[in-house]
C-alpha cells in the first residue's frame, strides 16, 4: 500500500492542468509519459498515443494467457485550475490526509488502478487487466471516447471517488449545454422608438427558466439521483450605456436523468419559448445545443457490480452521484461499468484532500475484482 501511496504524491507532483479550461495549461503530455513508462516497467504493454494532437491517453495491458474476460479500469489525468492554491503541486501529507491539485479528483483512482494493475502482471491471469489512463475528462472527455472506439472489454471500473467509505455508485446524472439568443434592435439611447431591447426581452426567458427549474425540483426523479435540474449559467449583452442592445445570448445547463435526451430537454425548453410567444410577448429567439453528455446507469444486479461490492465487503451501499464521469462513454460503447473510489474533499476547491486509508482500501478493492473477474 505504500506504494500506491508513493505513487500518488508523484502523480500529484506533475502539472497536468487541462489546457481547454485554462489556456496555457500543463496538459497531460508530462503525466502520460510518467504513467506510460512506470507501467512498462512493471511488465505492461503500454501506448502512449494523441486522443486529440497534444493530448495523450496512456493505456497499458496486463495480457492474461487467453480465454477469460478483460477489465478496463479507468481514471483521467487532468485536473482543473489552481488559482487560489498555494503550493498545488507540492503534494503534502498531514495524518492520513495527502494534500494537492488532484489528490481526489482523481490521481488517488489513477494511483490505485495503476499499483492494482502492476499486480495483476505478475499474477497469472487468464483475462486481460487495461488501464486507462485519459485526457480531457474535465472538459470534453476526447480521451475516453478514444478509448472507448479502440479497446473492448467486459466490464469496467472508473475510480472516481464515491464517498468516504468508498460505496459502488451505479448511476449518475448526464447533462446537455444550450444558448439561447434572443434579438433586439439597436438604436441610440435617446430613440426608444426605434431601438429593442435585447437584454429586457431575455427576463421573460430567465423567469421561464425560474419555473422550469422549479417543476422539475417537484418530480418525483430517479430513486438514486433524484430530479434533474436546470440553471442559467453565463448572460452577455449590450454593446455600450447609450446603446439599446440588438442581442442577448444566454448560456444554461440542464442536469438529466436516466431516460432524459438531448432531444427532450430541447423540446421542453423550445416549449417554453413558445409559451412566452404565446403569452405575448414580442420574443425572438434562437436555441442552440452546444454540448451532450448522456446520463449513466447500469444493473444493480450485474456481474461487475457484484464483484465491486464483494471485494468491498458484501454490504457496501449501491448509490448514485450526482456528478458526470467517463463511465457514461464506456456504458455506452456497451460495456457494463460500475464507480468507486477512494475518499476525500476538495474537487475543483481551493484545498483539495484525499484519504489514505480509503486509498488502501481502493487498491485492495480493485485487486479483489481482478482477481475473481479475470481469474
Amino acid at each position: 500500500m505504500e506504494d500506491a501511496r508513493a505513487l500518488l504524491a508523484e502523480l500529484v507532483a506533475i502539472d497536468s492542468v487541462n489546457p481547454s479550461l485554462v489556456p496555457g495549461g500543463a496538459g497531460e503530455a508530462e503525466i502520460a509519459r510518467f504513467v506510460g513508462g512506470w507501467l512498462e516497467s512493471r511488465g505492461l504493454e503500454v501506448d502512449v498515443s494523441d486522443a486529440v494532437p497534444g493530448r495523450p491517453n496512456a493505456v497499458g495491458r496486463s495480457r492474461g494467457s487467453g480465454g477469460g474476460r478483460t477489465l478496463l479500469l479507468n481514471a483521467h489525468m487532468d485536473v482543473v485550475g489552481v488559482d487560489g492554491m498555494s503550493d498545488p503541486f507540492r503534494p503534502r501529507v498531514e495524518g492520513d490526509r495527502l494534500y494537492g491539485r488532484g489528490a481526489y479528483d482523481m490521481k488517488a483512482g489513477l494511483a490505485a488502478i495503476m499499483v492494482a494493475a502492476a499486480a495483476a502482471a505478475e499474477r497469472g491471469l487468464v483475462g486481460d487487466v487495461v488501464v486507462a489512463a485519459v485526457c480531457d475528462e474535465e472538459f470534453a472527455s476526447a480521451g475516453a471516447e478514444a478509448v472507448a472506439q479502440t479497446i473492448s472489454a467486459d466490464a469496467a471500473i472508473v475510480t472516481e471517488p464515491t464517498g468516504a467509505e468508498i460505496n459502488v455508485a451505479v448511476a449518475h446524472k448526464g447533462f446537455t449545454w444550450h444558448r439561447i439568443v434572443v434579438g433586439g434592435r439597436a438604436a441610440h439611447g435617446s430613440r426608444p422608438q426605434d431601438g429593442v431591447d435585447a437584454i429586457a426581452r431575455m427576463g421573460h426567458v430567465l423567469v421561464g427558466l425560474e419555473q422550469m427549474s422549479a417543476d422539475l425540483a417537484a418530480r418525483e426523479g430517479h430513486p438514486l439521483l433524484g430530479p434533474g435540474s436546470i440553471h442559467a449559467s453565463i448572460i452577455e449583452g449590450g454593446r455600450e450605456l447609450s446603446t439599446y442592445p440588438d442581442s442577448c445570448r444566454l448560456q444554461l445547463e440542464r442536469r438529466t436523468l436516466p431516460g432524459e435526451t438531448a432531444e427532450s430537454v430541447e423540446a421542453e425548453l423550445s416549449a417554453m419559448l413558445d409559451a412566452i410567444t404565446d403569452a405575448g410577448n414580442d420574443l425572438s429567439a434562437e436555441l442552440h445545443t452546444t454540448l451532450v453528455r448522456d446520463p449513466f446507469e447500469v444493473d444493480a444486479d450485474s456481474a461487475i457490480v457484484t464483484a465491486a461490492r464483494e471485494a468491498l465487503g458484501g454490504d457496501v451501499p449501491v448509490i448514485g452521484v450526482p456528478f458526470w464521469a467517463d463511465s457514461a462513454i464506456f456504458s455506452a460503447a456497451g460495456i457494463p461499468t460500475v464507480i468507486f473510489g477512494p475518499g476525500g474533499e476538495g474537487a475543483h476547491a481551493d484545498v483539495e484532500w484525499v484519504d489514505l486509508k480509503q486509498l488502501d482500501r481502493c487498491v485492495d478493492a480493485l485487486e479483489r475484482v481482478i482477481a475473481s473477474f479475470c481469474a
